[in-house]
């Protein structure tokens, strides 16, 4: 039994072509108990993802193929790839909460990188994988510095302490077995789990041609150009769990660790009910303000702005007042009722914010 803990979709713009249907499909139709998706630094097919595989019987892995600033190196060096697994509810939004940090304060050259001291903060309820050749510890290993791969690799083992692998892959890239090699050497000599996995980039082996094409389209390349850097081969398709099986045959706690990950990953997403953030209300007296009380109040206030602003003169003010009163009790009992004052405020603020 194998389960692919890494699959680019669609929603990896720049290097995948997997349709969700289709990929969930697949490994429902090879009996394959779970899958992850894990597109490059977004979450953008979860939902989607999610819902397939529930209708399948597939159970969904959620995660995402990241940058990471690489351990004992200056922020502003070459970033490693990680991939990162959701295990429940709190590594849901750990992963968020990363991504949407290295989008919005840490951007380099087109790369969203996290950095360590976010990762050290929001590491519960992750699981971590090493990224292979192109994670800090691979990168390390292929270049022959030993001691930098044990030491990235000890780094991240205690920040996802128990929750770390070492990745393992065989796609026909010039380095793949050297890696392979020198990581199971590293994982035995340090105790560590290696995990075997497979780069999906398309669902087909005769995909590998629509794949370059939009390879091209992203990197303003020509598909026919023969100096063109590949960066993929033909193997990167969805493969069943028999051909992970017999890539693998000489390391089979690698294909056993696919099947405990997925095993260690549970989380339930709540659908088909709004989902709005925790409004920031004000403090009264050292406690927050119920987000319906803070509601009204600054509906009552806007109203006594639109009264000034209205009628001018205090006595006709008055004699208006109670009408408009009525009216906004109304609509603010509505609102209530249906669940919504946190929307609202929200919407609120945007329009604050524009003026």
């Amino acid at each position: 039994m194998f389960a692919h803990l890494r699959i680019h979709t669609e929603f990896s713009v720049v290097d995948g072509t997997n349709r969700i249907d289709e990929i969930v499909e697949a490994a429902a139709a090879d009996r394959q108990p779970a899958l992850a998706i894990t597109d490059l630094s977004n979450l953008f097919g979860t939902i989607k993802f999610y819902k397939e595989c529930r209708k399948t019987g597939v159970k969904p892995l959620i995660g995402a193929d990241v940058w990471v600033q690489v351990p004992g190196k200056e922020a502003s060096a070459p970033a490693a790839r990680l991939l990162l697994l959701v295990q429940n509810h709190c590594g849901y939004l750990n992963l968020s909460e990363l991504i949407t940090r290295a989008w919005t304060q840490n951007v380099v050259r087109d790369q969203a990188i996290i950095k360590l001291e976010w990762l050290q903060e929001l590491h519960e309820g992750l699981i971590a994988l090493s990224g292979a050749q192109a994670g800090a510890v691979g990168q390390a290993l292929v270049q022959g510095d030993s001691a930098r791969a044990q030491e990235c690799a000890l780094t991240l083992a205690a920040i996802f302490p128990q929750r770390f692998y070492l990745e393992l892959q065989r796609a026909q890239r010039p380095d793949d077995e050297r890696h392979v090699a020198a990581a199971v050497q590293l994982a035995a000599r340090l105790g560590l789990p290696v995990v075997a996995t497979h780069p999906v980039q398309f669902l087909t082996y005769d995909d590998y041609e629509a794949h370059e094409a939009r390879v091209c389209i992203s990197e303003g390349e020509i598909l026919g150009n023969a100096r063109r850097v590949r960066k993929f081969t033909r193997e990167q398709y969805f493969k069943s769990a028999a051909q992970m099986a017999e890539l693998f045959a000489d390391v089979p706690t690698a294909l056993a660790n696919t099947l405990e990950i997925a095993k260690r990953c549970n989380l339930t997403l709540e659908l088909g009910k709004p989902m709005l953030p925790d409004y920031p209300t004000p403090e009264v007296d050292g406690v927050r303000m119920p987000a319906e009380d803070y509601f009204r109040q600054t509906s009552f206030e806007g109203l006594e702005e639109r009264l000034v602003h209205l009628y001018p003169k205090a006595d006709v003010r008055d004699a208006k007042r109670p009408e408009y009163v009525a009216r906004l009790e109304f609509e603010i009992n509505t609102i209530l009722k249906m669940g919504f004052p946190g929307y609202f405020l929200i919407v609120g603020d945007f329009i604050q914010w524009a003026k």
